[in-house]
Parts: structure tokens; sequence; C-alpha cells
């Protein structure tokens, strides 16, 4: 069944803009080739974290509305996983 989903996750801070837009992109590309449709992408850039994360007081926030399925959205948590660049990730479905 496919829903209606965001995702916010949180790179490192000091990562060069070209590195930032490549993990952006790979996310993306993750979405779509799982049968995922991207419907929003919004850049927030640097902003202070609440709290220290790995040792790094900023982060570099995105956030992606998308529709997916639960195929896309175990890929999506796997790889914010096995990706070191991401700091924090967070995967919420919007209510209908």
């Amino acid at each position: 069944m496919v829903r209606l989903y965001e995702t916010v996750f949180i790179l490192k801070p000091d990562l060069e803009e070209e590195a930032r837009e490549g993990i952006i992109e790979r996310i993306k590309d993750l979405i779509t080739s799982n049968q995922g449709e991207i419907v929003e992408v919004e850049t927030w850039g640097n902003k202070k974290l609440a709290y220290e994360i790995k040792n790094y007081n900023n982060g570099f926030y995105t956030l992606i509305s998308f529709k997916g399925n639960k195929v896309v959205l175990s890929e999506l948590e796997r790889n914010y996983r096995i990706i070191d660049e991401v700091i924090r990730s967070l995967i919420i479905k919007v209510e209908d």
C-alpha cells in the first residue's frame, strides 16, 4: 500500500557542499528506485541541534516528502544506518 511519508535527516555540518548534495541525491535515488515517488525536497541548511550528537552541535537538515511502501521505508532505514555522514534521521507517516 502506497502512503505519504516525510523523512528528515541531519548530515554532519562540516561536509563539503558537493559531498552533501551527493548524499541527498543518493537518498532521493533510493526512494525512486524502490517504487517511491518524491513529492517535495526542502533543504533547511545548517541549524543548531537541541543537544550534542556524535560531538556535533550543528547539523545540515533536509526534509523529503515522498509516497512509498514498506520496501522504501526499510531501505531508507538501512541506508541511514550505514551512511556515516548521517548523524540522525526520522521517518513519519503523514496522516491521510
